[in-house]
C-alpha cells in the first residue's frame, strides 16, 4: 500500500488541489538533488508512516523532475516555491507551509494534527 501519491502532471495537482475542498490536501516538494530535502523527506515519511488514515491527502512532488507541476502549485497558492518544501491545502487554499530545515515530525505534527479526520 502507497502512503502518498507523486503528481507528475499538472492535471494531477489540478485534481488534487480540487479533492483539497473534501479533505485537507498536503503537498511536499521534494528536490532529489538536495541533502536538506533528504533530511526533509525522511521526516514526513516517518510522519506519514505514522499516521496512516490520517484524513490528509499525502502527495509528493519531485520539483527537478516535474518542474511545471511544482511551478503550478507556488502559481495557484501564491506560496513562492522552495524545496523541500510543506504545503498544506483545505478548500483550496494554502493554510500553511514551510520549507527546508523547518520540516521536522514535530512541527509536521503540530501543524498537520489539527487538520486530521480523527
Amino acid at each position: 500500500m502507497t502512503l502518498y501519491e507523486t503528481l507528475s502532471t499538472v492535471e494531477q495537482w489540478e485534481d488534487a488541489a480540487a479533492s483539497s475542498a473534501e479533505k485537507p490536501l498536503f503537498v511536499f516538494k521534494h528536490s532529489t538533488r538536495c541533502s536538506v530535502s533528504a533530511e526533509a523527506i525522511e521526516a514526513w515519511t516517518k510522519w506519514v508512516e505514522e499516521n496512516q488514515g490520517s484524513g490528509i491527502r499525502q502527495t509528493l512532488v519531485n520539483v527537478v523532475e516535474d518542474r511545471p507541476v511544482s511551478n503550478a502549485i507556488a502559481e495557484a497558492t501564491g506560496v513562492t516555491h522552495a524545496s523541500p518544501q510543506a504545503i498544506l491545502i483545505v478548500n483550496g487554499e494554502a493554510v500553511w507551509n514551510t520549507s527546508h530545515w523547518h520540516i521536522t515530525q514535530a512541527s509536521l505534527e503540530e501543524h498537520l494534527r489539527a487538520h486530521c479526520g480523527k
